[in-house]
């Protein structure tokens, strides 16, 4: 068993707390899901609205700012309609195994440190486990069950479709974002979410791991069903994806799932790699900057700014095919993460054997490149010798369609019945030669 930091374990025990102020804290966390969902819709819309010069919304409330409170409004008191072939309780049920993971894995997150509420000194978490990081994996994963089982029992092909493409794509993509986090434990020395906190009280771990980071950046947008990746909802393809059979409230279930999905993500890389609640540089150098309630407000900035790239990639980039997707999946990011998690494992052996920092660095660093950069050039050389003979195979089979009988050309002029008559007047008559006979 890895053992916890010193500072986690001197926290106080979450078992020992006050019933009530544990129920404090879960509506808390509750009402921060939500308002934070409430925020991502409407920004959202606002910052496309930007990226593609249109306003955005700008009726409801002060600035549009409760537009996204009034379609919640909306979608819970719109005409359900159910399909005649739908496996009745799956079907109500999927909304809800959707919706409850995303939440839950909200339980292990933390907003800040230890904290005086009402007489009563508590960290601001919910709970904490050795494993708070496998728990928060563990709720992402579930988020497939719904999605799987709503395309089923709609009783449809469309939803069907939808459902698999969805299941297909959260699976791989869940196994890059769990081998990018093999990299944090082993820096982290444990699995608890405050205890990987505790450790960036020096470094961030996006600066030593950032190939992880940038991994598990990826992984998730594939995982949350965000654009490119939102392919389970082409609507060119698959009409509306698995909730295409869904209304009213139940199609708001899947909404708020897909949003709380997109805060949770963020807020488990603000607690892996950004420092958790930690303030930035230069606000860290402000004695009071980590403690007291101020850090919920470095959390929840950084939070935000995870959103922001969530939204700034769907205004920027076009939805990949399908191919490209699983093949970047499974062929690029799962063996980058292999190479990178037996670096970090190097470095971590070295410098227990008692290495010099610099050696236990350099050397784990120069065979990842050997190890990485050989395979990228011969793949790199393959995959443009196949260009080339698909060029030359596609000029030939254009050779072989081309055309063999005359072809019009493209400034072709026909004349109207009235020029024809027009020129058949004008057209001079021809003279007799000697040998003609006028009758003739």
């Amino acid at each position: 068993m890895i053992a916890l930091p010193t500072s986690t374990q001197n926290l106080p025990g979450f078992g020992d707390q006050p019933v009530w102020l544990v129920l404090i804290k879960v509506v808390a966390v509750f009402a921060f899901l939500v308002v934070m969902t409430l925020f991502s819709i409407v920004f959202e819309r606002k910052v496309v609205g930007r990226m593609q010069n249109r306003i955005g919304p700008n009726r409801v409330g002060p600035w549009g700012t409760l537009q996204s409170l009034a379609d919640g409004i909306k979608l819970a008191f719109k005409e359900e309609i159910i399909p005649a072939l739908a496996d009745k309780p799956v079907y109500f049920l999927a909304p809800i195994l959707s919706a409850t993971p995303a939440f839950v894995a909200f339980s292990v997150i933390p907003f800040g440190p230890q904290v005086s509420m009402f007489g009563h000194k508590t960290p601001l978490q919910l709970t904490d486990l050795p494993v708070g990081v496998l728990v928060v994996f563990a709720c992402s994963a579930l988020g497939v069950y719904g999605i799987v089982l709503s395309g089923w029992a709609s009783g449809s092909t469309y939803p069907l479709l939808g459902g698999l493409r969805s299941a297909a794509q959260m699976i791989s993509y869940e196994v890059a974002m769990g081998l990018s986090m093999v990299a944090v434990f082993l820096f982290s020395n444990t699995m608890s979410t405050s205890g990987i906190v505790y450790e960036q009280r020096h470094i961030w771990h996006v600066v030593p791991l950032f190939v992880s980071f940038c991994i598990y950046a990826i992984a998730v947008v594939g995982e949350t069903n965000r654009a490119p990746f939102d392919l389970p909802e082409a609507e060119s393809e698959l009409v509306g994806g698995f909730h295409t059979e869904y209304s009213s409230f139940k199609f708001a279930m899947f909404f708020l799932a897909e949003y709380i999905n997109m805060v949770t993500v963020s807020a488990l890389a603000t607690t892996l790699f950004l420092g958790g609640w930690r303030a930035p540089w230069p606000l860290s150098l402000w004695h009071s900057a980590n403690a007291g309630w101020w850090p919920m407000l470095w959390f929840t900035g950084k939070v935000i700014v995870g959103i922001f790239v969530f939204v700034w990639l769907r205004g920027t980039l076009p939805r990949l095919r399908y191919d490209q997707f699983m093949h970047l999946g499974w062929k690029v990011l799962i063996p980058i993460n292999l190479v990178w998690i037996m670096a970090v494992t190097a470095i971590h052996v070295l410098r227990d054997r008692g290495w010099e920092a610099w050696k236990a660095t350099t050397v784990p660093l120069a065979l990842v490149l050997l190890l990485v950069v050989v395979p990228a050039l011969m793949m790199w050389e393959g995959a443009t010798s196949r260009r080339a003979a698909d060029r030359a195979a596609d000029d030939e089979h254009e050779a072989r369609l081309t055309p063999t009988f005359p072809t019009p050309p493209m400034d072709l002029v026909v004349p109207s019945p009235k020029r024809l008559a027009t020129a058949s007047v004008r057209r001079p008559t021809p003279e007799l030669t000697d040998g003609d006979d006028a009758d003739g």
